[in-house]
């Protein structure tokens, strides 16, 4: 079956100037014309798309998808060095991924910090007293830590309700 430029972006749901973007960067170079010079693609070029979709969704530069594509069309000579291209990238992805969570983490440790603070109605829970005056509890990461271990949902433990306090009241 064959497509317009049109048909192809409603069905990735892409916008027409990011097909036309990828042309004219190279990375289309398996998209045949019709007699009017309109791109007309394959349904094997929408494979290709995905592809070079989840690339950018991955951070690879337009040069490097541009390269992929390249050996590609090279055909099978270019399998190992394919392969290999893909799974340094899963890496990549993998490491992205690890320190998305991190910080999510963080956000979650966060949340709950103010959580408790709102629910109180005071940042004063988290405070302790020393020689240089009022500053957060050290063991303030061990308290969330065993909070954390009761739970299970972390919506519960960040999730902050504004009429908690008045539920709590009545």
């Amino acid at each position: 079956m064959r497509y317009s430029i049109g048909d192809v972006a409603k069905k990735m749901d892409v916008p027409i100037s990011t097909l036309r973007f990828y042309d004219k960067k190279g990375l289309l170079p398996f998209v045949d014309r019709d007699e009017a010079g309109r791109r007309s693609f394959k349904d094997n070029d929408l494979n290709f798309l995905e592809v070079i979709e989840c690339m950018k969704k991955c951070g690879m530069t337009i040069s490097e998808i541009r390269h992929f594509i390249d050996l590609c069309m090279e055909g099978d000579i270019t399998l190992e060095e394919r392969y290999e291209l893909l799974a340094r990238e899963e890496q990549a992805v993998a490491k992205q991924i690890a320190e998305l969570k991190a910080q999510q983490d963080f956000l979650h440790y966060k949340m709950w910090y103010f959580k408790t603070a709102l629910e109180a109605g005071t940042e004063e829970i988290h405070m302790t007293q020393t020689a240089e005056g009022e500053r957060i509890d050290p063991d303030i990461h061990e308290q969330y830590q065993a909070a954390l271990a009761k739970c299970h949902d972390i919506k519960e433990l960040t999730d902050y309700q504004k009429n908690y306090a008045a539920k709590q009241q009545a």
